[in-house]
C-alpha cells in the first residue's frame, strides 16, 4: 500500500456521524441496495444514499441507526436517484458491507477526525 495522501488531503475528507431516518426498497439499482435518508443535524441537514447493504441488514435494522458517511463528495445519479453522501462501511470477502458506526448513541453531524 502507497502512503500518497496527504494530511491536508486526509483533512478535506468531511467524515459525519447521521441517524437513518428512512429506508426504501432500490429496485431500479443494479446491485440490491436501499435508498437510505440519513439525518446528519442542523448544520449538515438531510442527506439522500443509496447503499448496496442487504446482505446484512433488514429495513428495520437500518431504521434510527447510527452510520459514518462523507458528506463532501459531489452528488452522484443513480438511475433515477440522486446520491448526496457516501456511507462507509468495511467490505467483507463475499462483498457484504458492514457499516461503520459509532459506540454509543451521540450528537448527528459531529465530524470523525
Amino acid at each position: 500500500m502507497e502512503n500518497n495522501l496527504s494530511w491536508a488531503e486526509f483533512e478535506k475528507v468531511a467524515m459525519h456521524v447521521g441517524t437513518i431516518i428512512g429506508v426504501n426498497e432500490f429496485p431500479e439499482a443494479r446491485k440490491p441496495a436501499f435508498q437510505l435518508s440519513i439525518d446528519f443535524g442542523a448544520a449538515i441537514g438531510i442527506r439522500k444514499t443509496s447503499a448496496q447493504i442487504t446482505k446484512r441488514y433488514t429495513k428495520e435494522e437500518l431504521l434510527n441507526r447510527q452510520i459514518v458517511a462523507v458528506v463532501n463528495f459531489p452528488k452522484k445519479q443513480i438511475g433515477k436517484f440522486m446520491s448526496e453522501c457516501l456511507v462507509l462501511g468495511a467490505v467483507g470477502k463475499e462483498g457484504d458491507v458492514i457499516l461503520l458506526a459509532p459506540d454509543f448513541k451521540i450528537e448527528n453531524g459531529l465530524r470523525i477526525g
